[in-house]
């Protein structure tokens, strides 16, 4: 595959920190202060969006398998792949402990790159998960290329539902934790100026880029998608998630109805900017007339 970086490639970058960081990654969604708002609220996108079940889904930059097993125990057909060895042991152990119908459902789990899908056919599946890999991709070649694939390998109609990484909430988070030196190494400027975050520390989020709200749907339109959402992946409550566990322990049925809220106003252009994550529903559209297969467009 041809590079436009010199250096370390950016996927072996990515795939030492989720090597070291395997064993916290795999119950992120399940941690009340972290992912369990995220994981809420991608549940009901999901379960609204989604096409019914047997429909086969690549579960793309999957990790662990959590989503792969969530789908798989509704009945859809699944394949898992992910950068990582480490999460993929992870993924196939819990697949190895699930229900024999639950494991049938999962038809493979293997080693891929988001931009070089060629294992799989073209049209291959009914809808592609790709919660990762985006926010990975730190040159506008990488994201051609992966936009590309996602393309090819979903059927006309097919949705491709993935997340994005906005600036800002990284921004604030890294000078909270960096103080001063967030802005004497450039780490701010870089955020700002060029949407990458770097960090060489052990077992740190790295190789980052970070966009701007703006620019998803133009980027999706642009290679042949049509967005059908785009919502903030915790909605309203990035900024309150230990306040909200707490809730979640003492007032189940206030917790309930919050998350409520924060699905149904989780598309409010006004919160994206300063969401930790954006979760963009895409469509490939049926190919026209006139249309190329490759871009859905002339």
């Amino acid at each position: 595959m041809t590079r436009t970086t010199t250096g370390p490639d950016p996927a072996a970058v990515v795939r030492d920190y989720y090597e070291q960081s395997a064993e916290r990654e795999a119950d992120r969604l399940d941690r009340p202060t972290d992912g369990a708002i995220e994981r809420e609220l991608h549940a009901r996108a999901l379960e609204e969006h989604l096409p019914p079940a047997p429909a086969r889904i690549l579960d793309n930059g999957g990790g662990p398998g959590t989503w792969t097993l969530w789908l798989a125990r509704r009945g859809y057909r699944v394949t898992l792949t992910d950068l990582s060895p480490a999460l993929l042991d992870v993924a196939r152990d819990r697949v190895g402990r699930a229900s024999r119908q639950d494991a049938v459902n999962v038809e493979a789990v293997a080693e891929a790159d988001a931009r070089d899908l060629s294992a799989f056919p073209d049209a291959s599946f009914d809808a592609q998960l790709c919660l990762g890999p985006f926010y990975h991709l730190t040159s506008s070649t990488d994201r051609r290329q992966a936009i590309q694939e996602a393309h090819r390998v979903l059927r006309p109609g097919g949705l491709l539902i993935t997340t994005v990484m906005p600036r800002y909430m990284r921004l604030v988070s890294t000078v909270l934790e960096r103080g001063s030196a967030a802005f004497t190494t450039g780490a701010v400027d870089l955020i700002l100026d060029e949407g990458r975050y770097d960090d060489a520390r052990p077992g740190r989020f790295t190789g980052g880029y970070l966009t701007r709200p703006d620019h998803v749907t133009s980027f999706f339109e642009d290679h042949g998608f049509r967005v059908r959402r785009l919502l903030a992946s915790q909605g309203i409550l990035s900024w309150a998630q230990p306040e909200v566990a707490a809730l979640a322990q003492r007032d189940p049925d206030a917790y309930q109805r919050l998350l409520d809220i924060a699905y149904r106003t989780a598309d409010d252009p006004s919160i994206h900017g300063m969401s930790g994550h954006l979760l963009v529903i895409a469509e490939r559209p049926a190919v026209q007339a006139g249309e190329t297969p490759a871009t859905g467009r002339a």
